[in-house]
């Protein structure tokens, strides 16, 4: 999109929000501080929604008039680029939440509070959300799991905003897959404002001993520096799984070679590019040390799909989003 033409869509589109959100909206926002990577340059324009009726007009009016929106949670699966954002970020805060068997929580809601949320009221479901960073929403986008289990497992329904208009969606709009929904793949923009979870009553001491073991698998293995958690998907495929003889039975059993495993296997722990490293300590952890850009995270994960597919004939799927103008 040309300056100009930018520039006459984002005019029309500030007179067109309520005053009370186009006063808030800021200009040439920074974002490194937004991401848990801590990298990123600025936003054209930045909104910080609170309330999800505000997500809902803001989304709502950036699709009427065509502009170019990128909506912001928690900020840990994407990998912002050097140069910013093009367009409008939206930075989803939006943290309201009914708790019960069925659930429904804000998109902009802490991921890991909600499982401590539920599991204070009795309700089972959440446990693998333990140590998954980032928001319901960004969750829902990536179809976030652990443990062999995923977050579409739980949806029954969805308040979104698509075309202009907000309306309730059942399950099958998200178009959910391994790490993926319809939410990561493009197209028409769409958002999620609110999403209902089904859960199950439990006792809060079956629910806590299962969340402490997967926690304590989590810190054991995590790095502690700057990530976007998970970088890489795990490899679907039985004919790989069978040839790698070190591989745990579970993983042979069922088809699946996770990432960190092959970058491992490939003696890429603790490969670097600029202030960008594969962590020691998890080989599907890209950290940054304290001075990496975007380019430099990003051309050291070009360089880790290099040398796997070299050694094992297979290409490393992201699971981190590159987000912005990377041109």
């Amino acid at each position: 999109m040309k300056t100009s033409e930018f520039s006459s869509i984002a005019r029309g589109f500030l007179g067109s929000l309520p005053a009370h959100i186009s006063q808030t909206v800021k200009c040439d926002e920074p974002l490194s501080s937004y991401t848990s990577l801590r990298v990123g340059g600025p936003a054209d324009l930045y909104y910080r929604a609170l309330c999800s009726d505000d997500l809902a007009i803001i989304t709502a009016t950036a699709q009427r008039l065509g502009l170019p929106y990128f909506l912001l949670g928690g900020g840990s699966n994407v990998c912002i680029s050097d140069k910013g954002i093009r367009g409008l970020v939206i930075h989803n805060a939006c943290e309201n939440c009914e708790i019960g068997e069925i659930t429904r929580v804000d998109s902009g809601y802490p991921f890991m509070q909600l499982f401590l949320k539920t599991a204070e009221a009795g309700f089972t479901g959440l446990e693998f959300a333990v140590g998954i960073p980032g928001t319901v929403g960004g969750a829902l986008v990536s179809n976030a799991g652990a443990y062999r289990q995923n977050i579409s497992d739980l949806v029954i329904g969805l308040d979104v905003v698509e075309n202009g208009e907000r309306m309730y969606v059942n399950p099958e709009w998200m178009g959910f897959s391994y790490r993926d929904s319809r939410l990561r793949r493009g197209g028409e923009p769409a958002t999620v404002i609110t999403v209902s979870l089904q859960l199950k009553r439990a006792e809060r001491i079956d629910i806590m001993s299962l969340a402490r073991e997967n926690q304590n698998q989590r810190i054991y293995k995590q790095p502690w520096y700057p990530s976007a958690g998970s970088f890489f998907k795990n490899i679907d495929d039985r004919d790989l799984a069978d040839r790698l003889p070190d591989l745990p039975v579970t993983m042979k059993l069922a088809g699946v070679v996770p990432a960190g495993y092959i970058n491992s296997a490939c003696g890429l722990k603790g490969l670097t590019v600029g202030g960008a490293e594969l962590s020691t300590r998890h080989a599907n952890f890209i950290i940054n040390r304290g001075e990496a850009t975007a380019s430099d995270i990003r051309n050291l994960a070009q360089l880790i799909k290099q040398r796997v597919y070299e050694s094992y004939g297979v290409t490393l799927q992201e699971e981190a989003l590159y987000v912005g103008d990377w041109e």
